[in-house]
């Protein structure tokens, strides 16, 4: 299959989400938009990484599944604290830094 159907599948997918993360208000859906944006690069490095016979894609692609997951926990957290705190998940109630 060639590389461009990749990276086309890829800018689809990050296409998407930086539209979930410009549109949608909730918190929840701006966090998964951010997490498919993430694994459409892995898709285009994933991609390259096996069309150039090169593994540097690959291990970049482990180091951004590091961060994703990292993000994942410390994000996640901080949005139920804020619900917690705020009983509500729209973006634009939660634009204060302090309660």
């Amino acid at each position: 299959m060639p590389l461009s159907y990749y990276l086309a599948l890829s800018a689809l997918l990050f296409a998407i989400g930086a539209a979930g993360v410009l549109i949608r208000r909730n918190v929840i859906v701006i966090f998964m938009a951010i997490e498919l944006m993430l694994n459409a690069v892995n898709l285009a490095f994933v991609a390259g990484a096996r069309h150039w016979h090169n593994l540097d894609g690959q291990v970049i692609v482990f180091f951004v599944m590091t961060v994703a997951a990292a993000e994942a926990a410390v994000g996640l957290a901080i949005i139920i604290a804020m619900f917690r705190n705020r009983q509500t998940l729209n973006a634009d109630e939660l634009n204060l830094l302090r309660w």
